[in-house]
């Protein structure tokens, strides 16, 4: 299907230069198009460097690139699914109540951290829990392990919702349990995203699934055609068992990322339990997409297993809050979210990221930090597994490190945990990278904790995890040479595409 789209593309590009060259009047037309887009893409609200990768090649590459924006954005299938899965978001939202008493609570322990707390809620609906309790996993094999046992006690529904899938020791495991789960009775769903597993899965393996008795849906399913819907993917690891349990976090359902298989070395991940009411969020975000894509209608309340008796069945741990973030509403709640708790530091925040592909805001924040007096600890990989987004990762170091923000490689392989921790007080973890996708393109969550244990656990794996690093210095980044300079600034220049 891929080489179906290099086609359409290389096609593209031989029709509009033939035709320019052979029709002076057809060029001009061309040209004032594409004069007329980048005037378009300036005026957009999006991010001033994602207006930049688009307009560079436009003006390179005049006729092709305003062609190519135009045929993108004027797709009407995109249009549909931006309307429909819009209409399926906000169909939710009522159903999501903020209990007063709690941000009054917040508003007495911490009013920096209630207002944190409040942007969530405005930008992404989700409300925040006081009676909830949540377990941190430092590794994926922690998390499998746990996850088995939460998902063999399944009694009502199953609900699972992950980027990839990938048949193997830990997939055939959990496929194994589901089809029993299903054959008792029990609502197993499972939803992949199409991009994700192009290459993990079988072609319409959906179909395998719905043979076992397992309910299944495809989010986006990719087609060989030109058009910026693909560009909307679904990243978001999400796992809610009975209603009450709930886990999200960086890790995929594939043998890496619990180091059941060798991938690019050590596989680092984590992932977060939560238990409550707090749950609710999440079985809401995972129903919001499933209606969508069933397109059929959803009773909610027949899945909120939680209410005031959760108090009772779970030890309060501070404060929970699952957030949901979509590419579709202009509104990046994940990197705002980032930058609410890098601003309001005031002695720490340590970050897990495997791509650190910044822009001018988020460079910006970190900087202003570190110069202010915060210890900024940034992890990313040592064993990369793309490599020109591992460059462009490496592009940073200088300026950040310039600024007084540490730098450190996992030298044990490739690291795929997306969190953060703060002042021993604050953390969020979940499925959003620091890079251009996770921020402004795909359907992600997360869950953001405020004096709870699993902040503690956070702080401790951060700490661990430091002796098993490189810190890399300022003299490395100015002994780069400078071809390999010259590499990783044109690739910046197409870091918001990646």
């Amino acid at each position: 299907m891929s080489v179906l789209m290099i086609f359409q593309i290389c096609l593209l590009i031989i029709l509009t230069v033939k035709l320019s060259t052979s029709f002076i009047y057809l060029y001009f037309t061309f040209g004032l198009l594409s004069l007329a887009v980048v005037f378009f893409i300036a005026s957009q609200r999006s991010n001033p460097a994602h207006k930049l990768a688009w307009v560079i090649p436009i003006l390179i590459f005049p006729v092709f690139g305003g062609v190519l924006y135009t045929l993108l954005r004027t797709n009407s299938r995109s249009k549909k699914f931006r309307d429909k899965i819009d209409a399926s978001l906000n169909k939710a939202l009522p159903l999501l109540k903020q209990r007063s008493d709690i941000t009054a609570d917040l508003e007495q322990q911490d009013k920096s951290v209630a207002n944190q707390s409040r942007y969530i809620l405005k930008a992404s609906g989700f409300p925040v829990y006081n009676n909830s309790e949540s377990i941190y996993y430092s590794s994926g094999e922690d998390f499998f392990v746990s996850f088995i046992e939460e998902l063999k006690r399944a009694e009502k529904f199953i609900f699972i919702e992950t980027f990839i899938i990938r048949e193997g020791l830990m997939w055939n495991t959990i496929l194994s349990i589901l089809e029993k789960k299903a054959a008792e009775g029990v609502d197993v769903r499972v939803m992949y995203d199409d991009a994700g597993c192009l290459t993990t899965l079988p072609y319409k393996y959906y179909n395998t699934l719905r043979e076992k008795g397992i309910k299944c849906y495809v989010f986006n399913p990719f087609t060989p055609l030109l058009e910026i819907r693909m560009n909307n993917r679904d990243h978001r690891k999400i796992i809610v068992i009975d209603g009450h349990t709930a886990f999200t976090g960086g890790i995929n359902l594939a043998d890496e990322y619990i180091n059941a298989y060798e991938r690019y070395g050590h596989w680092k991940d984590s992932a977060i339990m939560v238990r409550g009411e707090a749950a609710w969020n999440m079985t809401v975000m995972f129903l919001q997409l499933w209606s969508y894509l069933s397109n059929e209608p959803e009773d909610y309340e027949k899945f909120r297993a939680c209410s005031d008796f959760c108090e009772d069945m779970y030890e309060p741990d501070g404060y929970i809050q699952p957030y949901g973030d979509s590419p579709l509403d202009n509104e990046p709640v994940g990197e705002l979210t980032y930058i609410n708790m890098i601003s309001r530091a005031k002695d720490y925040v340590y970050i897990f990221t495997p791509y650190l592909v910044l822009d001018h805001e988020m460079i910006t924040t970190l900087k202003l930090a570190a110069k202010s007096g915060v210890d900024v600890r940034i992890v990313t990989p040592h064993v990369p597994d793309k490599w020109y987004v591992f460059w462009v990762t490496q592009s940073f170091y200088e300026v950040l490190i310039e600024a007084g923000v540490r730098i450190f490689e996992y030298t044990p392989g490739f690291l795929h945990s997306k969190a953060f921790v703060c002042d021993d007080v604050l953390g969020t973890v979940g499925s959003i990278n620091l890079d251009y996708r996770s921020l402004y393109f795909h359907f992600e969550c997360g869950v953001w904790l405020y004096k709870t244990e699993s902040v503690k656990a956070i702080r401790d794996d951060f700490i661990e995890t430091f002796e098993k690093c490189q810190e890399i210095t300022l003299e490395e980044c100015l002994s780069v040479k400078p071809l390999k300079r010259i590499a990783r600034g044109f690739l910046r220049l197409f870091a918001p595409l990646m």
